[in-house]
């Protein structure tokens, strides 16, 4: 694990799996209509129960680089927050991504939230460079430190592979 402070907050980065992660809220890397059926978003709701499908459900379509917030049901985390992301090929993938994980950090301080974990988000069906991803995250993560007044005392990025952890991780060396 690889940790800095910023502005009195930390910043992680590990390789696990962060449907098993105890923060506050884990983000899942979600489509538009909040279906999770396979993947990590399927996994959340097989291991945190239908609950958190049932509650996808009720809230329905969410644009691209935007965020919504469920129960995490089973889950050790909270909340799962549903980030959409852009599939590459889309067009301004950096601005929709960048969006999607503002509107994630808002949403954590909105729910008085401590601590969260990023998956990368759009790196995998949806077909985005690892190193866009990296930059993009990190980068948000550290401006939203710099200028925004927040009740995160942690953010972490939990990787699933060596290979991701590898991007960020030349991201997260950047930092000052």
């Amino acid at each position: 694990m690889e940790e800095k402070i910023l502005n009195g907050k930390k910043m992680r980065l590990l390789i696990g799996d962060i449907i098993d992660r105890e923060t506050d809220a884990i983000v899942n890397s979600a489509n538009n209509y909040l279906k999770h059926g396979a993947g990590v978003a399927g996994a959340i709701v097989k291991k945190g129960g239908q609950i958190i499908q049932q509650e996808s459900d009720k809230i329905g379509y969410v644009p691209t680089g935007s965020a919504v917030v469920t129960t995490a049901g089973a889950l050790k985390a909270k909340y799962v927050i549903h980030a959409v992301g852009p599939k590459w090929g889309e067009g301004l993938e950096k601005e929709k991504l960048k969006n999607a994980v503002l509107k994630s950090l808002q949403l954590a301080d909105e729910y008085k939230l401590k601590s969260i974990s990023f998956p990368a988000i759009s790196s995998g069906i949806y077909g985005c460079p690892k190193d866009m991803v990296a930059k993009v995250l990190v980068d948000t993560v550290v401006e939203y430190f710099k200028k925004e007044n927040t009740t995160l005392e942690v953010v972490e990025f939990c990787l699933f592979d060596e290979d991701t952890f590898q991007y960020f991780k030349r991201e997260f060396d950047k930092i000052n």
